[in-house]
């Protein structure tokens, strides 16, 4: 298997963390961009250039856990690995590399021994402060290996339950890369999707929400109440009736039932999955999901994590969430690609993409409890439910035009936040080049950064390269310098680049999205000689 671009940047970002810095750094990659292969990856490099070096993955469910050491052992062969998970009948101790299920190893650390390294899957899953298993785990390695080094891998930099996945007080303090979502869907790398909006929608007035979520109970019986279920299976079978693999989120395992009957009666093939079922039968509905022989496979916080179908081209929303993490989880189970597959419509009937935003545009909160938000709102058109930017008067999709009055009065829009991808929403302009200076800036923070301002006719562009920080910061910014200096060697000092910025390719053009409150340029391209392709901007 050959490393895609960014899957090499993120391994390379984070070695040059854990070399140069004491704390705990994260990888972010989308659902369907490849972090496993990324962790593979770091583990035969770790073994190879660093015999004797032992290492623990960590997950959540047994399923990531079987996942991972099978993607390794495909990946290398030879990799030494053992399983410790008590639902897989496996406890391995000994392997230099343990893949392990957290629920079994909490309190199994001195049975395990000395790791080197510790790499946490999913890790927007490890709880707030210094409360639950993981704690106490890492607690236990580090009385064996006061030096033990930790690096968290997720396709979200932020917590189910809200709040930032990094902190200095976390057990993850820094992001030392993040790929984002809409730059692979550009580069070919994940699927696209395509948003609706459900019309058959359950009252929600009084459901009640308890620590950032609705209260599970309350929830399930407003979604099954009624002829909502029987309405939105209708719209369901309409609206995908040229897809062919549906995966179907609901609120409850009543709620599971109910949908799946209906979807049956309308001549469906599907089955349900939930917590109740055996692991058997679940994992044999999931082959035959897998197969083809099942159309829709309806779930209840079974497949929204570690569950990979590339085939699906259907994400059908009908469990209303608070949760941003969960959404992005859902949506993102249509982001793989697969022969012959365009894209993957996400039909919403939660209104999640209006509480949410898109899922390439959403940021992480920056205090703890705080909900993660995006930054390209939008409201519904109201003849056939499309998301349309808040500041258009007609939709797009139908010709719909809003009222005068409407469309000027803030307070009477419906818009919330925005719709699956940003690009929907305010698409991507490129701009001509016309020239570019450089200036040192110095920021609240007082370390100097390098201030790029692209001249572009009328219009002039900024951005802000963090030459003098250290870990991720650093290592964009040389990515950065190195697409644009000749000679490749980036500067220690933002003086000495200011010295030597006329050494400096000009890009010929900027793409560039202004859905926030500022512009942001996406990547540069570049057409001189010395040019080795468009030069990703997602972070520099």
């Amino acid at each position: 298997m050959e490393l895609r671009p960014y899957q090499r940047e993120a391994i390379d970002c984070t070695w040059d963390y854990l070399r140069a810095r004491p704390g705990n750094p994260c990888v972010v990659i989308p659902t369907g961009g490849g972090k496993t292969l990324v962790m593979a990856e770091m583990i035969r490099h770790a073994l190879t250039e660093w015999p004797g070096t032992r290492i623990c993955v960590l997950a959540h469910v047994r399923e990531l856990v079987e996942q991972n050491a099978d993607k390794l052992k495909r990946y290398w062969p030879e990799a030494p690995l053992g399983i410790y998970s008590a639902s897989l009948k496996r406890r391995d101790r000994f392997d230099p590399v343990i893949f392990a299920s957290i629920q079994s190893v909490a309190k199994k650390s001195a049975q395990l021994g000395r790791f080197d390294l510790l790499l946490i899957d999913e890790a927007h899953r490890i709880p707030l402060r210094a409360e639950g298993q993981y704690r106490e785990f890492i607690e236990g390695c580090q009385r064996f290996n006061p030096g033990l080094r930790i690096a968290g891998l997720t396709a979200t930099p932020y917590r189910l339950g809200g709040g930032p996945v990094c902190g200095p007080d976390y057990i993850l303090t820094d992001v030392a890369y993040e790929a984002r979502v809409g730059d692979l869907i550009r580069d070919g790398y994940l699927s696209k999707l395509v948003s609706k909006a459900g019309v058959a929608r359950a009252n929600l007035a009084g459901v009640a929400v308890r620590n950032g979520e609705y209260v599970a109970g309350q929830l399930e019986r407003a979604v099954n109440a009624g002829g909502v279920v029987e309405a939105a299976c209708d719209e369901m079978v309409a609206f995908c009736a040229d897809r062919r693999a549906w995966i179907v989120f609901c609120a409850g395992v009543a709620h599971a039932e109910h949908v799946s009957g209906a979807l049956a009666a309308r001549g469906i093939a599907c089955a349900q999955v939930d917590g109740t079922t055996a692991s058997i039968e679940r994992a044999a509905r999931i082959e035959a999901f897998q197969r083809g022989e099942l159309r829709a496979l309806v779930n209840v916080n079974v497949l929204s994590e570690g569950f990979d179908a590339t085939h699906v081209d259907a994400v059908v929303m009908l469990r209303p969430t608070k949760s941003a993490a969960l959404y992005y989880q859902q949506a993102g189970r249509g982001m793989r690609l697969h022969p012959g597959k365009e894209n993957c419509l996400v039909l919403d009937f939660a209104g999640n993409v209006i509480e949410h935003g898109p899922v390439d545009a959403i940021r992480p909160p920056k205090r703890p409890g705080a909900k993660a938000k995006s930054e390209a709102p939008v409201r519904e058109c109201p003849e056939c439910h499309a998301h349309v930017p808040v500041q258009a008067r007609q939709c797009q999709d139908c010709g719909y035009t809003w009222p005068v009055s409407e469309f000027f009065n803030r307070h009477d829009a419906t818009a919330n936040n925005a719709a699956i991808l940003s690009d929907e929403i305010v698409p991507p302009v490129e701009h001509a080049v016309t020239r570019v200076t450089y200036a040192e800036h110095v920021g609240k923070s007082g370390v100097p950064t390098l201030q790029v301002t692209y001249w572009c006719g009328l219009r002039t562009f900024r951005e802000w390269v963090c030459l003098q920080h250290g870990g991720w910061a650093r290592a964009k910014a040389m990515t950065w310098w190195m697409a644009r200096d000749p000679q490749g060697l980036t500067p220690r000092t933002v003086k000495a680049a200011v010295e030597t910025a006329e050494r400096l390719r000009t890009p010929a053009t900027l793409t560039v999205r202004e859905s926030g409150k500022y512009p942001e340029i996406l990547h540069a391209s570049f057409t001189d000689p010395g040019e080795s392709g468009s030069q990703d901007r997602r972070a520099a």
